[in-house]
Order: structure tokens, then C-alpha cells, then sequence
């Protein structure tokens, strides 16, 4: 958090975008869930609600005031509690607003892949991006060649995902859509979406390559020039997170196991590992792929 650019709970970001922090800032929210305010006449685009602050429901009436405007349609990224919290106050302030939400709940609409919602000064075409959670959407932002990332990408440090070859192959499709801006579900502006992107594919191919280096070398400094014989070797995803993460302090080495588990999980469907679910262990793949 101390690395964290102090973001206003309020900015105007562009002449069609405002953000407006959803109050609740931690360790997992950064700053704060980012909601946005979007287009330039009476009714606007909302994307997200927060959680269900009361200081976020103030700011977003008294921004809606001073705009002269009010929600035409809310579009939810996704199901977590910090981005769907805030809809009943929504519904008080704008009682005639649209819920929009792929796999949507009681009261709401669902938005397909390729779904586009206009307003004045806006243009947003959605898309379906999961990984992240298996609903997750992102918006293209047609008129700024912008895109509303979601929690897909954030605007500091990288995403947690359920599914990582899912949330792998979003990121790609994700990857060359726009040469503008990243509006993050959490976090500062990003002003080369495609060039955060590119980074966050980088990193998870680096966390996938030392993986594989610990299985089948049982540790991660071996250069291409003296490569050390290659052993049978089992692994728990604990005993693989304290190679690879042997200078994070050991209270964080659970969580990081669950992404260890994910990358596993992902190998194990290419036929690259093996896993001995009686043990919890996990092992290079070996063998002669079938032919």
C-alpha cells in the first residue's frame, strides 16, 4: 500500500470519463475499486458500484448533480462483492437505471460477447474475458481507442485469476484490441494498454518457465551453458513457492502456493506435468507424448 500512488476519490480522466473510488481501499483493492462515470450528456454509463460504501453513494450523487445527469445503464465487470456491493444504492439514486451483467442475477440483464452500449459521447463494446472470475467483461472504449480492463488488468502490480489458462487466453485476445489507455478495475490509469498487457503475459510465462526449472532441476540458477542432470523429483506447490519465492516473507508463501496450483494446474491439462493427487504432489512429465 505505501507504494500506491494516491489516486482523488474523484477525477475527471478524459472529457467522457470520470472515476470515482469506490471507498475501499486494502491490500487486495488497492486505492479502492475504481468505478467510472462515462459519456457527456444526461444520462451517462456507469461501470461498477463498489461495495456498497456510503461515501461512494455521497460522491456519486454529488457528481450525478453536478453533471446534470444521471445513470442510463450500469455495466457490472464482474460478480465480486467489491464491484456489485453498491447496485442497491445505484437503484435508490437512479431509479430507472439498467443492471447489465454477464450470467446476470435477479433484476439484471445479461451482456453478450460483442454487446455495444452508446450513449453521448460514448461508445462501448463489450467482450467476454474470463479468467479473472468466469464472467468477467471488458469494454472497449471506441471513441478514446481506450478499454475498461476490469480487474483483468490493474494498474499496479498483477491480477489474481481462478483459471489461468482462460484468463492467459483473455489476456491475448485482450492484448492488440486498442493502442490507448487501460481503465483497471483497481488502480491509476495505464497509458499503454497493450503494453501492460504484453508485461502481465511476460510475467506469467516467467512464473511458469522457473516452475518448470524447480521440477526438473530442483532449483531455479541454472544457466543454458552448465545445465545440471535432470532428476525424477515430486513436488508440493509449498516446496515449489520456497525456491521460487525465497525472498518473500514466509506469511505470503500460501497465497503465492495458490497461484503455483493454478500454473500446475494449467500444465497438467497441456500433458506437461503430473500430479499424484493421493500425495498432492506434482512432477515433470517425462514421457513420450502419444503419437
Amino acid at each position: 500500500m505505501a507504494q500506491l500512488v494516491p489516486l482523488p476519490e474523484v477525477e475527471r480522466l478524459s472529457a467522457s470519463v470520470v472515476r470515482i473510488l469506490g471507498g475501499n481501499p486494502g491490500k487486495f483493492t488497492l486505492q479502492g475499486t475504481n468505478t467510472y462515470l462515462i459519456g457527456q450528456g444526461p444520462r451517462r454509463i456507469l461501470i461498477d458500484t463498489g461495495e456498497g460504501k456510503q461515501s461512494w453513494a455521497a460522491r456519486l450523487k454529488k457528481v450525478l448533480a453536478d453533471e446534470n445527469a444521471t445513470v442510463h445503464q450500469a455495466l457490472v465487470t464482474h460478480w465480486h462483492h467489491d464491484h456489485v456491493g453498491g447496485i442497491p444504492d445505484l437503484l435508490r439514486l437512479c431509479p430507472e437505471v439498467t443492471i447489465y451483467k454477464h450470467q446476470p442475477g435477479e433484476g439484471q440483464v445479461d451482456i453478450q460477447n460483442g454487446q455495444v452500449f452508446q450513449v453521448e459521447g460514448a461508445t462501448l463494446k463489450a467482450a467476454h474475458t474470463p479468467g479473472h472470475t468466469v464472467d468477467h467483461m471488458m469494454f472497449v472504449f471506441e471513441e478514446e481507442d481506450a478499454i475498461f480492463t476490469g480487474d483483468n488488468v490493474l494498474g499496479h502490480g498483477t491480477a489474481v485469476f481462478e483459471d489461468l489458462k482462460a484468463y492467459l487466453d483473455s489476456l491475448k485476445r485482450m492484448q492488440d484490441r486498442v493502442s490507448g489507455r487501460g481503465y483497471p478495475g483497481h488502480g491509476a490509469v495505464v497509458e499503454s494498454a497493450t503494453a501492460k498487457i504484453a508485461g502481465y503475459i511476460r510475467h506469467r510465462q516467467q512464473r511458469e518457465d522457473e516452475i518448470i526449472r524447480v521440477l526438473r532441476y530442483g532449483k531455479l540458477d541454472v544457466g543454458d551453458h552448465e545445465r545440471s542432470p535432470e532428476r525424477k523429483s515430486w513436488w508440493t506447490p509449498l516446496e515449489i513457492v520456497k525456491i521460487i519465492y525465497r525472498d518473500v516473507p514466509e506469511n505470503l508463501h500460501l497465497p503465492a502456493a495458490n497461484g503455483v496450483i493454478q500454473v500446475l494446474n494449467k500444465l497438467a491439462v497441456e500433458g506437461k506435468v503430473i500430479h499424484d493427487t493421493d500425495s498432492g504432489r506434482w512432477t515433470l512429465n517425462t514421457g513420450k507424448p502419444a503419437l
